[in-house]
């Protein structure tokens, strides 16, 4: 399987224009299910404890769905983490886009940031994503990742989740080389220089690397 495209239920306004037509399969996790199939888009499974959806919405995503995995509210993983689990170690998928994740509760989006740091999903950081209307999350751990720029997005930030070993960063307007921390640490609003990649490597560690863009650009002096 390739690109399968994983919605959970934060707020739709906070998705990217045309969502909808993202290429590749999808998946519904709570909430999102139901949006999925309110845009008409059958979802290549669901899951979730469904907390969030009134019992009348519940069914109209069983009717909808035959590929359903419940959750107990009370539970160790939460609904996005079993999700990804499902999508990349049981459906195999080569790569997965998160939406969903930004906007409303504060502790369900750092659960969503920091879901990276966990060890079962080391494996699978190069092929993990999340996007929504201002930003583009793409990781990094123990190594070197080349990115390009995107006319979309004027920032690049880089931000290390934990401890980590010479963080190097190259090609951007403010490079970095060799640093190291025991605790987290964002270095924001960093750019591109024109059409030139940045490149980043870390010996140790895991790195958001994070293309945005402000909502409503300054267009006049204060």
């Amino acid at each position: 399987m390739q690109t399968v495209n994983v919605l959970v239920g934060g707020p739709v306004a906070q998705l990217p224009p045309d969502w909808q037509h993202l290429p590749g399969e999808w998946v519904g996790v709570d909430r999102g299910a139901l949006h999925l199939i309110d845009t008409g888009i059958r979802p290549l499974f669901v899951v979730g404890d469904f907390d969030s959806l009134t019992p009348a919405e519940l069914q109209r995503v069983e009717e909808a769905v035959s590929d359903r995995h419940y959750a107990k509210p009370e539970k160790d993983d939460t609904d996005t983490e079993l999700a990804l689990w499902l999508t990349f170690h049981d459906y195999h998928a080569e790569s997965v886009r998160v939406l969903g994740i930004s906007g409303g509760r504060m502790d369900h989006f750092l659960s969503n940031l920091l879901l990276p740091t966990q060890p079962r999903f080391a494996p699978y950081l190069a092929k993990l994503e999340y996007l929504d209307r201002q930003n583009h999350v793409l990781f990094l751990a123990d190594g070197t990742r080349q990115l390009q720029p995107d006319a979309a997005y004027r920032y690049l930030g880089v931000v290390a989740l934990g401890a980590t070993q010479a963080l190097t960063i190259r090609g951007a307007k403010y490079p970095l080389t060799d640093w190291s921390s025991d605790y987290p640490y964002s270095f924001a609003s960093n750019e591109f220089l024109g059409d030139h990649p940045v490149t980043v490597s870390v010996n140790r560690g895991i790195i958001a690397l994070i293309y945005s863009k402000d909502r409503v650009g300054q267009t006049q002096d204060n």
